[in-house]
């Protein structure tokens, strides 16, 4: 497979390491066999060679601050639109910053590889949850696969769960902890900390960015349960359809109060249905200490998938990190090769 990088920032880099450290064993198990022909990025630079880049010395490259175009040998001066457009390649990867509110550049990237028949795998949830119904119905069009497994719970699978091993068992809701930092901030908070000191901390481990609001006002979450309500229950939601509210109205008293009732704050994700409707929303819930939510603690995610036939079924992970997010792209990635041969 040729491979394109658009975005080679934590989750990619995240990628290009378990594809190099794995290559052998991927060629030999599973029959991946790949070359990466473009890489583009907005701070690291952009390099293209139809012949193959060296992704080591990529990330090597990368590892120093220094600039991609030292392997550009392409010479078309292309970025990240102009390789999803032209670059020759089997599939595009598309790890680039979201943007919740538009869903650009990353869907352009996106639309533009399907257009013309290449395959998808993404971790961008702005095209997910803003044009999902679109993308899939242009993929289909030109026989692309469009995968995106990392878009809600990193490495954790939960798309590939309820696609392959619950696709038998009809979906009722699903409800979870989407966001680890919200959950790592309430963890902290429970732990003694103001909700400021606790998302300082969440800051100086990189959990949070230093403008927090697309975690700690739920936007994040709420991304995620729109493309859980699209892609798993079929509705025809957007992002701005349903309720949100996130965690900055809660205070060390009401986590001390709600300890003391034997429960815990959560910021909660859920999607279900409602008569002949689909409905979403993102809120802050007190859980009881019994359930299997409340456990979860610190940056983890867990979802819980109420079904017809199997009843409830949680499933409890990463959320986030450079190996966990690249692993689910090299998940999808595989499902693509499986489905090639």
């Amino acid at each position: 497979m040729r491979l394109v990088f658009l975005g080679f920032g934590t989750v990619g880099q995240g990628l290009a390491e378990l594809l190099l450290a794995g290559r052998d064993e991927l060629a030999r198990r599973h029959g991946l066999e790949w070359t990466v022909t473009g890489i583009a990025d907005t701070l690291k630079g952009n390099a293209y060679d139809p012949a193959g880049i060296d992704l080591a010395r990529a990330l090597e490259l990368a590892g120093r601050g220094d600039s991609l175009a030292a392997l550009d040998r392409g010479g078309h001066g292309w970025d990240a639109l102009g390789m999803a457009r032209h670059a020759e390649a089997d599939v595009l990867l598309a790890a680039t910053y979201t943007d919740i509110r538009t869903g650009e550049p990353a869907t352009s990237h996106v639309r533009a590889a399907l257009g013309r028949g290449v395959h998808v795998v993404t971790t961008n949830k702005g095209p997910l949850a803003l044009h999902y119904r679109e993308l899939a119905a242009l993929a289909d069009a030109h026989g692309a696969e469009f995968l995106f497994e990392g878009t809600v719970m990193s490495g954790t699978p939960v798309l590939n769960l309820v696609r392959e091993t619950l696709a038998g068992a009809g979906i009722l809701e699903m409800q979870g902890i989407l966001n680890g930092t919200t959950n790592y901030i309430l963890t902290r908070m429970e732990d003694g900390l103001s909700y400021d000191d606790a998302l300082a901390k969440a800051q100086a481990l990189g959990y949070a960015e230093a403008v927090p609001d697309a975690d700690v006002l739920g936007w994040d979450a709420l991304a995620k349960v729109t493309i859980l309500a699209s892609v798993v229950f079929g509705a025809s939601l957007e992002p701005s359809d349903s309720p949100c509210e996130g965690i900055t109205k809660i205070t060390a008293a009401d986590i001390a109060r709600a300890k003391a009732e034997g429960k815990r704050y959560k910021l909660i994700g859920r999607v279900w249905r409602d008569g002949g409707r689909v409905r979403a929303e993102v809120a802050p819930r007190l859980v009881e200490l019994g359930q299997p939510l409340a456990g979860v603690m610190g940056a983890t995610n867990a979802v819980a998938i109420r079904t017809d036939a199997l009843g409830e079924v949680t499933v409890v992970g990463p959320g986030a990190g450079r190996a966990q997010t690249g692993f689910a792209m090299l998940a999808d990635l595989l499902t693509i090769a499986r489905r090639r041969r």
